[in-house]
């Protein structure tokens, strides 16, 4: 690998030019809306406003797990945020979540309605909300709640950290793809040593941890992300891949990554979710057969 020239920081940062390599347009140093733009709003209680990175596909497969319970209260509408197109700083997605990341919940059904964002938030309002997903018992909830946070605290080496400068960074640097492999590959082995001992992240029962963490680890060691399973070794976390597999095959798992997904297989994708029939009939391979015989 050539070395790269070395890099004195100023002693006052400008902002100058745009960095982050293919995500450089979403990334600036002031928050706050760009432009005036109000959200959607179905007729459902829940609105969701997302995109099917690791951390809308948390939230997705939540309400979709709670679905298959027959909750009714669950149901909800699904709106795309097309991060790299700016949606997350309109007004609306701002007022909803003023950090400007996805995925964004507004509860209808609370008078006033009650804006939650951050993943991990949502996951633990909709627990809550429907006693769904949570041990009751003290113990068995800190534990749940334990690995829930782990994810929150873990994901961003693996996304912003590895998956950035592995996967996205204009530039392959040498030091940081070995710092964040390192603590993957860490994170990788802490996964595996606690699902040698059960089934699900915090004990007997699949729960909010799984949802949290299945998105980022379990669709890493699958494969399917950033495209490092051979470089990561993935196979080698043996008990991390029989979770992950056994959770791959849950029915509401498999709806939950369709919904606001964009990208790939268009008989995966499903821009918007306004029912469960929209699986069926409105994903984008369907979309596209529908405009042909127009």
């Amino acid at each position: 690998m050539s070395e790269q020239p070395s890099y004195t920081p100023p002693r006052v940062w400008t902002w100058e030019k745009e960095s982050g390599g293919e995500f450089a347009k979403i990334n600036r140093p002031v928050a706050g809306a760009t432009h005036e733009k109000e959200l959607p709003v179905g007729e459902h209680p829940l609105q969701l406003y997302s995109l099917a990175t690791p951390n809308g596909v948390k939230v997705t497969v939540m309400l979709e797990e709670l679905l298959a319970l027959g909750i009714k209260g669950a149901e909800y509408d699904a709106y795309p945020i097309r991060i790299t197109e700016g949606d997350q700083f309109c007004s609306g997605f701002v007022g909803v979540n003023p950090n400007s990341k996805i995925p964004a919940l507004v509860d209808r059904s609370e008078n006033p309605p009650v804006r939650v964002f951050e993943s991990g938030s949502i996951l633990l309002y909709l627990a809550e909300k429907f006693d769904a997903f949570l041990p009751a018992d003290r113990a068995r909830r800190t534990e749940a709640m334990n690995w829930l946070f782990w994810q929150m605290g873990s994901g961003p080496m693996l996304g912003g950290g590895f998956g950035h400068f592995y996967n996205y960074a204009p530039e392959k640097l040498e030091y940081p793809i070995d710092r964040f492999t390192m603590e993957v590959k860490r994170q990788l082995d802490v996964l595996d040593k606690q699902l040698a001992e059960q089934p699900f992240v915090a004990g007997d029962e699949y729960t909010i941890a799984d949802m949290a963490i299945w998105p980022w680890y379990g669709i890493l060691v699958r494969g399917a992300l950033y495209g490092a399973a051979e470089f990561l070794q993935v196979h080698t976390y043996e008990n991390v891949c029989r979770w992950a597999d056994q959770i791959a095959l849950r029915p509401a798992v498999q709806r939950g990554r369709m919904v606001n997904r964009t990208w790939g297989d268009p008989e995966e994708q499903l821009h918007e979710r306004h029912d469960a029939s929209d699986f069926e009939t409105k994903t984008q391979d369907k979309l596209a057969a529908v405009l042909g015989h127009s």
